[in-house]
């Protein structure tokens, strides 16, 4: 694992603007909060010959309990190189407020060779081979079916749903996406990945304690490369980076959660029906009524990007699916807004309709029986989430208000998304148009038509 800061430097149309680090930044800031000098006066009593003084000065007031202070800092980049796809989801999971990405599945063809070593997943050395030959089993069925997937289109442009004029580029990433999302299920959620990730100082000191208090080797050796990183853009504020006993046991309890669910019920490892909860609250207080109807609040919009009034957006929603598949989940899980919660704790294993292999009831079959081990043993059970696929499938929760939810109802199934979150927020549509019936003439449902 490879873990790389990235320092911002002004362009060129800013060259005559202050330039400070992300310390001095959040000091200066905290100081304008006490002054009515304005920005420039601040700036000028700054001791350019000893830039720290000026931080140290105002940083004391962070321990205590000042953490808007850190928040102050600037968005601090750092990319990932190297990590699974379980920890990169795990870090869009703890860090709600941050911006990033993460390789694509529909974009990268991967292989055997993006495994993990096993011990860097907690992963017991006599379960080391046993995990390995179903990992390695994974990428075999994913390679079968991608090249079968990508021969049957090629023999048949009309089920990749082609735009009419498309030219060759077009047909050619179109029968790629074609054939990648719909073998890309049986992806290893250990596979190596990289994600880039841009927060503040505050939101990257919160991040890194909880990751840290993971049961898990990957995590904590994530945990401290990401503090080396930090340390040399925010040094004040990786002390606040420290897990501690709220966030440790918290860590272990969701943990003991999922593997005692799992050892109570017997896992299966089938398709299993689609269910969506879609819950409103638009109840507003009598001394706050709403300031334009449902109807009016859409006036003027053009796009998913469009402005709605209050009204929409303090409607709260809380949308939940019983069966999310992990490759479906990566995604949804990265909307920044309200808060996304999986207990990942497996429920079934996702294909889509017509794909299937002569390997896969032997490949779940093994990876039943690797999960059955593994979760028995009280030293490793943690490393579980590392036997999941892509297209195992979990329950999954996003809370929020409901023009950002209308925003992601148009993106997922708007033109070129993938066709399993369209029927996932198609089906959260017609829900909440069942809640809020207003709403359904307002909302802009896509088809995901061409992939």
């Amino acid at each position: 694992m490879k873990i790389t800061g990235i320092g911002i430097c002004p362009p060129p149309g800013a060259k005559e603007s202050p330039s400070v680090t992300p310390e001095l930044l959040a000091s200066c800031l905290a100081r304008y909060s006490r002054s009515n000098k304005g920005i420039g006066s601040i700036l000028e009593s700054i001791d350019w010959s000893d830039p720290e003084k000026s931080v140290d000065s105002i940083f004391k007031f962070v321990d205590y309990g000042h953490a808007s202070i850190s928040g102050m800092s600037g968005g601090i980049a750092i990319a990932i190189d190297g990590c699974s796809m379980y920890l990169a989801y795990k870090l869009f999971e703890i860090a709600q407020l941050c911006d990033g990405q993460e390789s694509s599945t529909r974009y990268i063809k991967l292989d055997k060779s993006s495994l993990p070593d096993p011990h860097e997943t907690g992963i017991p050395d006599d379960l080391a081979f046993e995990w390995q030959s179903l990992m390695e089993l994974s990428f075999e069925l994913y390679h079968d079916l991608y090249s079968k997937l990508d021969d049957d289109a090629r023999k048949n442009p009309l089920i990749v749903r082609l735009p009419d004029g498309a030219n060759q580029k077009v047909v050619d990433r179109l029968r790629k996406n074609y054939a990648l999302d719909r073998s890309r299920y049986f992806i290893p959620f250990a596979t190596k990945t990289n994600a880039a990730y841009v927060m503040t100082a505050r939101v990257w000191a919160d991040t890194v304690k909880v990751l840290d208090s993971m049961p898990l080797p990957e995590a904590h050796i994530c945990a401290a490369g990401i503090r080396a990183e930090l340390n040399k853009f925010v040094p004040r504020m990786v002390k606040h980076s420290t897990p501690d006993i709220a966030s440790i046991s918290q860590a272990n309890d969701l943990i003991a959660h999922a593997v005692n669910v799992m050892k109570k019920r017997p896992l299966i490892f089938e398709n299993i029906r689609d269910r969506v909860f879609i819950g409103v609250d638009n109840q507003y207080p009598d001394f706050l009524e709403e300031a334009v109807s449902v109807d009016k609040s859409f006036n003027g919009k053009v796009n998913r990007y469009s402005a709605c009034s209050p009204t929409v957006k303090r409607m709260f929603v809380r949308a939940a699916w019983n069966n999310m598949a992990v490759a479906e989940l990566r995604d949804l899980n990265r909307h920044r807004s309200g808060y996304r919660f999986s207990p990942m704790i497996p429920v079934g294993f996702y294909l889509p309709d017509g794909i299937t292999h002569s390997r896969v009831n032997e490949f779940l079959h093994k990876k039943k029986l690797f999960i059955e081990k593994i979760i028995s043993r009280e030293d490793a059970k943690a490393a579980y989430v590392y036997a999941l696929h892509l297209g195992t499938q979990v329950a999954f929760e996003h809370s929020t208000h409901a023009d950002k939810f209308i925003y992601e109802i148009e993106l997922r199934t708007g033109m070129g998304a993938h066709f399993r979150y369209a029927e996932h927020l198609t089906a959260a549509y017609n829900e909440l148009c069942a809640k809020v019936p207003a709403l359904k003439s307002h909302i802009q449902i896509g088809t995901a038509e061409p992939e």
